[in-house]
């Protein structure tokens, strides 16, 4: 271990904030008898910008260790998670991960939420030669940094969760196809990603940018953004957002009377507090999802149905990209057959290179950079309900377009 990670190391032992075990185990070194729990290190930011979706994922971490523990664990032996609080610090998380693989010597790691946590905390866990699977990391420079050891845990990466969405769009008629375009990201590479992957299939169909804002993490006051993309009269807005950012955009956005024809943001229509959040003003919002708590897969089935159980409403994205995260660790681990820090973890990266993972947002693959194959689904809040209204083979409701002013 070099200088710079034996401080950290040094400094966390006093500073780790919030320890959280999910199976009851007590804390000490990961061990690899047959009895001994296997220890799963996380951290996550249960604090801080990026607090409401990270408790989403730690719910469905939670909810993972439960099913697996109540059905016997994994090769026999009980999961214990070890969640710490990075407080949506990229520095924090850095310290996080090094404690938990070098000093608390953690069997596996499953990865933070957020692009930006992700990046540093893979960077980590590959210094280290262990797996990592995360389940939020979906902008394009994630697969662009040369790790060889992560995979995301979703059908798609940020760039291509609007697929759907612009083809529905250009394939509009000539006179009903929107024109002109309205943009406000946040600065944060997934939420980026969303907007602009978007973006740039619309200007390549000839529909006119006319607002292009990105905004600091921790905005909170969208009256200047807002009044750009009102006074634009644009067709459509397009939100890069994550969660209270978009809550407050669009709230901003109605006050001011702007009625676009489509209105499209990312992550926050998913999350079950949205509804209360806007009030009964959903309808015709869109975003993208990699979930659908209706998926017929089989372990989607059981998991909503525990899930709804204990929480009293179905899994969100969030919780079940988590959910997925675990999925994908544990079918390595099964079919390898161990699970430990050492040569172990070179083994379960390349079973997972080679194979495909049922999961509960369906069936996952991944290429040599940890890129998911596969497509994002598209949902609107439709009559109050929000509903997958693309792809057509899929959809639960016709796409609506125009939108019903909100």
């Amino acid at each position: 271990m070099n200088a710079r990670s034996a401080f950290r190391l040094a400094c966390v032992a006093c500073a780790s904030a919030l320890v959280l075990t999910a199976c009851g185990g007590a804390a000490g070194s990961g061990g690899d008898s047959a009895t001994d729990p296997i220890t799963i290190g996380i951290s996550l930011p249960l604090t801080g910008d990026f607090s409401e979706p990270g408790k989403g994922v730690q719910r469905g971490y939670e909810a993972w260790a439960a099913a697996v523990n109540d059905s016997g664990g994994l090769l026999g032996r009980q999961v214990e998670l070890r969640i710490l609080d990075d407080q949506s610090n990229s520095d924090r998380v850095v310290a996080d991960y090094e404690s938990l693989i070098a000093q608390d010597q953690v069997d596996l790691v499953f990865g933070p939420f957020s692009t930006r946590l992700v990046v540093p905390s893979a960077r980590v866990a590959q210094e280290y030669g262990m797996l990592f699977v995360e389940p939020a990391g979906a902008a394009a420079e994630v697969f662009e940094q040369g790790f060889d050891n992560l995979f995301y845990a979703a059908p798609a990466i940020a760039d291509d969760h609007y697929n759907h969405l612009a083809d529905a769009i250009i394939a509009m008629p000539e006179g009903e196809r929107p024109q002109t375009a309205a943009y406000a990201a946040m600065d944060d590479p997934f939420a980026q990603g969303t907007a602009y992957g978007l973006k740039a299939k619309l200007e390549a169909a000839g529909i006119e940018t006319l607002v292009d804002e990105v905004y600091p993490p921790n905005t909170t006051d969208f009256s200047s953004i807002a009044a750009q993309i009102a006074d634009s009269q644009a067709d459509i807005v397009v939100g890069g957002t994550q969660y209270q950012d978009a809550v407050n955009l669009i709230v901003s956005l109605q006050q001011l009377g702007y009625q676009p024809k489509l209105a499209a943001f990312s992550t926050a229509p998913t999350n079950p507090e949205f509804s209360a959040a806007i009030g009964a003003r959903t309808e015709g919002i869109l975003s993208p999802t990699g979930y659908t708590p209706e998926a017929p897969y089989p372990s989607n089935q059981e998991f909503v149905q525990r899930y709804t159980a204990e929480h009293g409403n179905p899994p969100s994205e969030d919780e079940a990209n988590a959910y997925t995260t675990g999925q994908v660790v544990a079918a390595a681990v099964q079919a390898v057959g161990c699970a430990e820090q050492g040569d172990c973890q070179q083994q379960l990266i390349d079973w997972l290179r080679g194979n495909t993972v049922d999961t509960v947002v369906g069936p996952l693959s991944w290429d040599a950079q940890g890129r998911p194959q596969s497509a994002h689904l598209i949902q609107q809040y439709v009559d109050g309900e929000i509903r997958i209204v693309l792809p057509q083979d899929t959809a639960e409701a016709e796409l609506v377009y125009p939108k019903a002013p909100w």
